[in-house]
């Protein structure tokens, strides 16, 4: 992947809702912008479960969004990456409607996996608990097939979606077939969502097992012999992350978004820093996703003797308040029980409200994005420094809809001349073209509450030096002797007053 920013959106939610449509936006307003697009579930169907990834034909193009057509010419013109959801697959799709029809019959007969599967000696109570869990209840839905047949079936998100072998044969020609449209239509790097449920096994929690790792790697393999990169999907506690980025081509850096919150909202960048000096290299940097706000990617582990977090959880619990303090209760009415499709480690909210709609405060976390190792990625959202979507909500119900607008092409012009969208399409284009980027990064020392980034290569340079207690913040960059401050219209003059706090290690 190219290291410039990314931007990751929906083909139906930025635009007029199809794929030509966004296409012109990106070889238009948006053009140069983006070194990678992620285009989020664009296959039959979008509107399914899930927004998308509960496919029904994980190889066909939503016909509503356009075709393999729209898909590859777009991909002549700019990176693309796609999401390979590996965990499950519709209830409607053919393959589980064959399956409940014909039962043992069925050449899809083994193809789901049912509580038999992983237990077929019957599973015990304290076996069923120990699952991990990413929503509340137990992962297992029962069914009554068409033709009479009652089963159960493992459903780790949805009963909508049904959880897949990835070691039966079929499994691993549906995901085969999956990779193999995805490179004959110019699609250079994968995503694997949710793989780090994939792997079942009795007497364990059935997340990232050491089998998983096994499977990681097979498709990773299989990918790259198709010329696309991987980039896994995982939320889990910090350390566990860390250990995964060893083992992977790329990982996102969810602990990000929380602690910057912290940092803004305390005025102190302790535990950012921290995280600063051990996070992965290989990560693509977010503040905002399709999903919400993390929160188990920076808090304790589960369990009575689980290892503490980045934040202490007094610290975490403030943090999640001052959101939904901040959003005026909005956050609050998407999160947890308060809307369906819950999670147990996010809070749903757009970035721009978590911050209460401060454009300084917006714009210095864009920054410290930007200036970390790795690829930044942009959610559509957030590039338009979004609002939370009440309207949506309150029509579907859905938590995370808050952070899912639909932007038509004329709202996406007008949010496009924001001055604070201006201030961070300015941010974008240093990041993408200052060749400081291609070099190291230097890490001033400072006090807690001041942080100072500094990208050096050859004589290039590019600095952001933060004062999160003054809630002050400049970038400054060079070629050669000039210096010049990066000015953004909503930052006023350029301010330099946390240069005196930094101490640099020539």
């Amino acid at each position: 992947m190219k290291n410039q920013v990314q931007l990751i959106a929906y083909a139906d939610r930025l635009g007029g809702g199809r794929l030509r449509e966004l296409e012109a936006l990106l070889s238009g307003p948006l053009a140069g912008l983006f070194g990678t697009v992620h285009l989020l579930p664009f296959f039959h169907t979008i509107d399914g479960a899930d927004a998308g990834f509960d496919p029904i034909d994980h190889t066909r193009v939503d016909e509503r969004l356009g075709s393999w057509e729209d898909i590859a010419r777009l991909a002549r013109q700019i990176d693309l990456m796609a999401d390979v959801i590996v965990n499950h697959i519709s209830a409607d799709s053919p393959q589980f409607q064959d399956f409940s029809c014909r039962g043992a019959d069925s050449p899809y007969n083994g193809l789901f996996l049912t509580l038999d599967t992983v237990f077929p000696g019957g599973a015990r109570e304290h076996e069923l608990t120990a699952i991990y869990r990413p929503r509340p209840g137990l992962p297992l839905t029962p069914v009554t097939l068409a033709q009479g047949e009652k089963r159960i079936l493992w459903t780790t998100f949805t009963p909508q979606q049904l959880d897949i072998d990835v070691r039966h044969p079929q499994g691993r020609a549906y995901l085969q077939s999956i990779l193999r449209t995805f490179s004959a239509h110019g699609i250079g790097a994968i995503r694997l969502d949710a793989v780090g449920y994939s792997i079942k096994q009795a007497g364990t929690n059935c997340f990232m097992l050491p089998q998983t790792f096994e499977f990681i790697g097979e498709l990773t393999t299989l990918a790259r012999s198709l010329g696309m990169e991987v980039l896994v999907e995982v939320h889990s506690h910090y350390l566990r992350q860390i250990d995964i980025a060893t083992r992977v081509d790329w990982v996102y850096d969810f602990a990000l978004p929380p602690l910057l919150l912290h940092a803004v909202f305390t005025g102190t960048a302790r535990y950012l820093k921290q995280w600063i000096a051990i996070r992965p290299r290989n990560a693509l940097t977010v503040l905002d996703t399709h999903d919400g706000i993390g929160v188990i990617d920076v808090g304790p582990e589960a369990g009575a003797a689980g290892r503490p977090g980045l934040l202490p959880p007094a610290e975490l619990d403030r943090m999640v308040e001052t959101i939904h303090e901040l959003s005026g209760g909005e956050s609050r009415r998407a999160t947890g029980a308060a809307a369906s499709n819950l999670d147990l480690y996010q809070v749903n909210c757009t970035f721009y409200d978590a911050l209460g709609r401060k454009d300084c405060d917006y714009l210095l976390a864009r920054a410290v994005q930007f200036f970390l190792p790795g690829i930044p990625q942009v959610y559509y959202v957030g590039l338009l420094c979004g609002s939370n979507d009440m309207v949506l909500l309150e029509r579907t119900g859905v938590g995370r809809d808050i952070n899912r607008h639909r932007y038509g092409t004329q709202e996406v012009l007008a949010e496009l001349e924001r001055p604070v969208v201006q201030d961070l399409l300015s941010l974008i284009r240093l990041r993408n073209s200052h060749p400081a980027f291609q070099g190291e990064l230097r890490v001033g020392r400072s006090p807690p509450h001041v942080l100072a980034l500094r990208w050096e290569a050859g004589e290039a340079r590019a600095e952001l030096i933060a004062d999160f207690a003054a809630g002050r913040w400049m970038v400054r960059h060079s070629i050669g002797a000039t210096v010049r401050p990066l000015v953004l219209k909503c930052l006023g003059p350029p301010w330099g007053g946390a240069q005196a706090h930094v101490e640099w290690d020539d």
